[in-house]
């Protein structure tokens, strides 16, 4: 490992980055669609859709866009820790970013409630103190305001720093903040697609990631 870390603070998106809710996002959707419109949702679709707020999704349906959000959320918050599942290397990167003194921290679409169930589940809650949930701004990906503000309370400045995440809009926010865009594959964002938006660097595995970030 390197002495000297590529980056002096590193925000990490949460879903599909950091914790697998792929699988319970999906499910999330189909429940609410089926529940409220009485109708199924391309899975394919809804992987484009993460990464973004349910309000901002679910804008598309204005008249029944509050009893979408609710049914979404009973559901996923029914079944978190039953449908996530976790990434392996990910607890362990984490742990040598801090031992390397790298500043950490997750900034979400998600809701806060939520976000702290799926970082214990996935056992990282302990290494990560910084999180900027749904609740926590007004503007949201690919608005840069999640990410400068997870980074203004980790301490760190958008030239020395770097945003992972999974989707486009990952992407687009790092960029807007003037931080490292750094893509990572294995979440519900289309590798060429990401590719495509000119992140500084594209990783296909937790291992990609680790020679990124730590050489």
């Amino acid at each position: 490992m390197n002495s000297t870390p590529a980056f002096q603070t590193v925000i990490f998106d949460l879903d599909g980055t950091l914790c697998d809710t792929i699988a319970l996002i999906e499910a999330s959707f189909e429940h609410a669609h089926r529940e409220v419109l009485g109708e199924t949702v391309d899975p394919a679709v809804v992987r484009t859709w993460i990464g973004r707020t349910l309000v901002d999704i679910y804008a598309a349906w204005p008249e029944h866009q509050q009893e979408l959000v609710d049914s979404y959320i009973r559901f996923n918050l029914a079944h978190l820790e039953e449908l996530q599942t976790n990434y392996d290397g990910i607890p362990e990167l984490l742990h040598d970013l801090v031992a390397a003194g790298v500043r950490i921290g997750v900034a979400t679409s998600k809701r806060w409630e939520a976000a702290v169930r799926s970082l214990k589940t996935s056992g990282v809650d302990g290494t990560i103190d910084v999180l900027c949930a749904m609740e926590d701004t007004t503007e949201h990906k690919p608005s840069p305001e999640p990410l400068l503000k997870a980074l203004a309370i980790a301490g760190g400045e958008p030239p020395t720093s770097a945003y992972v995440g999974d989707a486009l809009v990952d992407v687009q926010a790092a960029q807007a903040a003037g931080m490292a865009a750094v893509a990572v594959t294995w979440g519900a964002g289309d590798r060429t697609d990401l590719l495509l938006a000119s992140p500084a660097a594209a990783c296909d595995s937790v291992d990609d990631l680790r020679r990124v970030l730590l050489g």
